[in-house]
């Protein structure tokens, strides 16, 4: 996606299955520690409102965010992560 790259990987059998987890990175080259945790903010909303319906029980989501990512409109964001996850469910 424009805004964001998605890695979804099962969890080890050796734990019991967890609720989802998802966890979130911007590196420096996003800009600087204002605009990557204003990032992370609009991720964490968007984790908290798409993933627990369609994200995958039993896996660790990972969302990398990306330079355009903050430019983007939430409702933006909202449809890429929706996709992403019909994405990587193929």
């Amino acid at each position: 996606m424009p805004g964001f790259v998605l890695q979804a990987a099962p969890v080890p059998t050796d734990r019991p299955p967890p609720r989802v987890r998802v966890g979130f990175t911007v590196s420096k080259k996003v800009g600087n520690a204002v605009v990557r945790n204003r990032m992370k903010r609009r991720f964490r909303a968007l984790a908290r409102e798409i993933i627990p319906m369609n994200g995958f029980p039993g896996s660790d989501h990972v969302m990398i965010g990306r330079a355009s990512g903050i430019e983007r409109e939430y409702a933006v964001l909202r449809q890429d992560l929706t996709k992403a996850l019909q994405r990587v469910a193929k």
